[in-house]
Formats: C-alpha cells, structure tokens, sequence
C-alpha cells in the first residue's frame, strides 16, 4: 500500500489516496499507522476519498483511532498531495469534511484553505481544575478548543493540565482542544496546544491556530491578519472578516517522502 507523508508547519500526516475505496477498517489502520515505534508514525491518517458534493473527500483519523471532524493543517497538507500527485490541475479546489464543504488555493508550498467557524464563541467561561477556577474562551473552528491566554506559553505545564481540561465535565464526552495563548504584540501571537485524539503536545494545530486567533481579536480587537508562531516556530497566518464568515489560514507545506507499508 503506497503511502506519502507530508508536514504542516510540524503537524505530520501519513496521506493515502483511497478513492477506491479499498481501504475499511480506517480505525485499525490508524492506530496501527501513527504508531511512532511499530508504524509509520504521525499526528494522523488522511484519506483522500470520492466526493458528490465537492471535488474530493477528506477523512481524518487520530492516533487512537478516533475520526476527527476536521483539521486546518491536515487539509492544506492534503491539498498539497492532490497537488504534487497530479490528481488534480486545478488550483482552487473544494473539499469535503465533516465539518462541511471548504475551499482551499495551491500556492505551491504555500496552501490557503479555509475554516468554518461552526458555533457562537463563548468567552471568559470558567474552568474548575484542581480546587481553582481557570478562565478559558469557547469556539467551534470544525474542532472544539478552549482558549486561555497566559503571560508566558513556555511556563505552562501542559501536560499535568491540558488532559485535566480536554476532559472537563463541562465540555461533555467529546471534551476539547486546548490552546494556551500569548500575545506577543498586535498582530502576532504564540501558541501551545493539547489535541485531542493525539492527547499530547503537537508541533501545530491549523483549527487551534484559527481558533486562537479569532479569539484574541474578539477578547483583545486585534485586527486580521493575525500571525501566529507554532510549538515548530513556523509561523502561520490567520486571515478574517468582520462577521467572521470569511476566515483563512495559511502557511507553507512541506513534502517529506512516500513509501509502501507491508501489509501485516
């Protein structure tokens, strides 16, 4: 089975064309995939699959198997393989996710795609952990994060709060991304985030870094495009209107290689 491995600003995929459709059992397959000792090793497994509505289908699964809704990273990334694999010529194209049809533009590596801001965001909502109350900011970017801004991202201890407040009772069983944010001055901000899913540490999340821009313009009237520099220190870019019906991110892509994985 061939596949290909491409990065978002240090968000890795293992990338697969299944337009036939021969591949079923998705879950297993992930799991065994992005497993970084036994497998290939990723953040997670994209398939390019056949679309009624749009030009492609993609589907996104985690590491533990799980499908995500979506994935701004994971979308220019496969964008990058329709691209670089000639499936397509076209240079803007439309997509299928779980979280609706979206648009995206090949700039070569640069890839523009666009995000869907799925439900009202709820600010300054309060977040009981550990006997204290922290302040988080709600938004739907086709992924739930919860955003919390911090005076220094490096400081924070990520992994002792990002499971304790991905699965916060008050967030339901799907639970939540979570995004600590720092503002480093007007128009650029830093991020560090807890996925879902992955349940660690990522190098990038596209829907978290559009999550936390939107959020840091609303709370702070912070004007588009805002830059955002990743746990990679790449730095991606956040474009948006008023009402927020037109919100992009983009940044550049990176190609690593392909391969056949033995069927075992």
């Amino acid at each position: 089975m061939e596949f290909f491995k491409i990065v978002g600003s240090g968000n890795d995929f293992i990338v697969i064309d299944n337009r036939k459709n021969l591949l079923k059992n998705r879950k297993k397959l992930s799991i065994k995939l992005c497993d970084r000792k036994f497998g290939i090793g990723a953040d997670g497994l994209l398939l390019l699959e056949n679309s009624k509505k749009a030009d492609f289908k993609m589907r996104i699964f985690n590491p533990d198997g799980s499908e995500a809704e979506m994935c701004g990273n994971g979308l220019r990334c496969i964008l990058r393989f329709i691209n670089e694999s000639s499936i397509s010529k076209k240079k803007k194209l439309k997509i299928e996710t779980k979280a609706g049809i979206l648009d995206g533009e090949i700039k070569g590596e640069n890839i523009k795609v666009r995000i869907k801001i799925i439900e009202k965001p709820e600010l300054d909502i309060t977040i009981p952990v550990n006997n204290q109350n922290i302040v988080g900011n709600y938004i739907n970017t086709g992924v739930p994060h919860t955003i919390i801004f911090v005076d220094n991202v490096d400081k924070v201890n990520l992994s002792k709060l990002g499971p304790q407040i991905r699965h916060n009772k008050i967030f339901g069983k799907s639970g939540t991304n979570v995004d600590w944010v720092e503002i480093i001055k007007t128009g650029l901000i830093k991020i560090r985030t807890y996925e879902r899913g992955v349940e660690g540490e990522t190098l990038s999340c596209g829907t978290g870094v559009v999550a936390s821009a939107i959020i840091t313009s609303l709370k702070h009237r912070m004007p588009s495009p805002i830059k955002v520099i990743t746990k990679s220190k790449e730095i991606l870019k956040v474009y948006f209107n008023d009402n927020l019906e037109n919100v992009y991110l983009e940044g550049k892509t990176l190609y690593t290689f392909k391969g056949t994985w033995i069927e075992k």
